[in-house]
């Protein structure tokens, strides 16, 4: 948790020394205190990028450095309503009013943070050692995530619990081991649409995505299995958790950037996470006991750990909980967008069935090892993560641990850092015709090395489940594409909705008109 600052303890030491006050005298001497908190939070307020910035200004009186451009926001309070609704919006819009778009101060409450619309000054912050810590958020410590992989502090710690989940859950053996299970998955999607498409019922995507991203994550994790029925009480009861917890870590809590705000509960975000912790515990610790000990699933593989790499319970759980939690959620909101796209755009759509028909031929349903000659599904993939990243400000922000320069500019240790790859990828100086819907751009034979295309971050912190997940869209797609032919119900509404991640605001809606046997 954050500390409170110290600038204005001298009004108190000084109240102090005073035995005994006259009502007058009590009176003078409250405006006086008033009026100088004014006068510095006026002074604080003045530097380019807000308050925090400008209280951090005035303790190193005497370090000069250029300051970095910045909206000021409102005294005190700073731009905190630059992270309500859609942040990732309101940041590049601010970061242009501000000519600031390769990096931009600004304060939220007591918090210095700094943003990049530029992929030169997103590798410095993403692939350097300055920025390698995740701020103090309030929801993630209650939650547990304390101690998993998106949260936990950069140390042996963290590094230990990485490698074993690369090594173990992510790693090239593992997926092709449960190639298996994505292949049932996609059978049962199948079904699914199919028997909705032959009633002429309008298909909500979601559901059926959702509960098809959790029970591969189920499998993966613990070995279990389920039919995609959202009549199942367990995974009714796992949707609900996963739900709730992207609730409780996408809100802006005020209290982890006041600090005087951290003994209260104001948003009453601690008293949820209170009692959504013991129901993880709860089913967490079932599933743990009735799963089938084969060896195969992680959760084998971390009880079976020796020595240093032994976890406690507490972090067992956690980590495997983290990997539920997050596998579920990229998955099937990258998936949404793209049948979304292909449903607007139905030459796109049309193109991708014939190379489908090409490659794979109406004999056969696509597997896996089709997925490398599926050229132009993988640039459809490509675009759609382009102009909707599922987390346009990569999630969850970096912290410094150390003084470093960025993009010409000094950032102290302490400063929270955010890369915005939705505006990155709408800049018309990265791509051309930015806005516009193109999956041949990425069939030019430029490989993409930079961070223009960078939906899964880069660094240290980049996600360690993108090859799965990535691995899982497209399959899942290529297997639903070649199968049966999308129509909108209705219209197709592409507003964005920030939760921890960017989904559609209006849930897809389609009709499915089956192509083959």
């Amino acid at each position: 948790m954050m500390k409170p600052h110290v600038d204005n303890l001298w009004l108190v030491a000084l109240a102090s020394k005073c035995k005994s006050l006259s009502p007058s005298h009590t009176i003078i001497l409250a405006f006086v205190f008033s009026l100088s908190w004014l006068i510095l939070n006026m002074i604080f307020w003045a530097h380019p990028g807000g308050s925090a910035w400008g209280r951090y200004r005035w303790a190193k009186l005497f370090f000069f450095h250029r300051a970095i451009p910045g909206p000021r926001g409102v005294p005190v309070v700073g731009s905190m309503d630059l992270m309500a609704g859609l942040s990732h919006c309101r940041l590049a819009s601010a970061a242009e009013s501000c000519g600031a778009k390769r990096l931009m101060a600004f304060s939220l409450g007591e918090t210095r943070a700094v943003v990049t619309c530029n992929p030169e000054v997103a590798r410095d912050i993403l692939n350097g050692s300055s920025f390698v810590d995740r701020p103090a958020k309030e929801s993630a410590y209650e939650l547990m995530f304390s101690r998993s992989i998106g949260f936990a502090p950069y140390g042996l710690y963290w590094t230990t619990v990485r490698r074993i989940a690369s090594a173990h859950l992510f790693c090239p053996k593992q997926l092709k081991a449960s190639a298996h299970q994505r292949l049932e998955l996609a059978n049962m999607m199948a079904e699914a649409l199919d028997c909705s498409g032959k009633e002429g019922e309008p298909i909500c995507v979601r559901n059926v995505l959702k509960l098809a991203s959790l029970n591969n994550m189920m499998y993966a994790v613990f070995g279990r299995r389920y039919v995609l029925d959202s009549a199942n009480t367990e995974t009714a009861e796992l949707r609900d958790l996963v739900e709730e917890g992207y609730d409780l870590l996408g809100q802006l809590n005020w209290s982890d950037h006041f600090s005087f705000l951290a003994d209260f509960d104001v948003q009453k975000i601690r008293s949820r996470c209170a009692r959504m912790v013991p129901r993880v515990n709860r089913i967490v610790g079932r599933i743990m006991a009735e799963r089938d000990t084969t060896g195969l699933d992680f959760a084998d593989v971390l009880l079976s750990l020796k020595g240093p790499d032994r976890l406690s319970e507490s972090d067992m759980i956690s980590l495997l909980w983290e990997m539920i939690f997050r596998g579920t959620d990229t998955v099937a909101v990258v998936m949404e967008w793209i049948l979304a796209r292909l449903v607007l755009h139905q030459d796109v759509q049309s193109r991708v069935q014939h190379e489908l028909d090409a490659v794979v031929g109406k004999t056969r349903a696509v597997t896996e090892s089709d997925l490398t000659d599926l050229v132009y599904l993988t640039a459809v993939v490509k675009e759609v993560m382009r102009l909707h990243p599922p987390g346009p400000l990569l999630s969850w922000s970096r912290l410094s641990i150390r003084d470093s320069t960025v993009g010409g500019y000094r950032v102290p240790a302490g400063t929270t850092a955010m890369v915005n790859v939705w505006a990155i990828s709408r800049d018309p100086d990265n791509w051309p015709d930015p806005l516009s819907f193109k999956p041949e751009r990425f069939l030019m034979g430029e490989e993409i090395t930079d961070l223009r295309l960078a939906p899964f971050g880069s660094g240290r912190r980049s996600c360690p489940g993108k090859v799965m997940g990535m691995t899982a869209v497209s399959f899942w797609v290529a297997r639903l594409l070649h199968e049966f032919a999308f129509e909108a119900a209705g219209g197709v509404d592409l507003s964005e909705e920030l939760r921890l991640s960017c989904e559609m605001k209006k849930p897809l809606a389609v009709r499915v008109r089956r192509r083959m046997n």
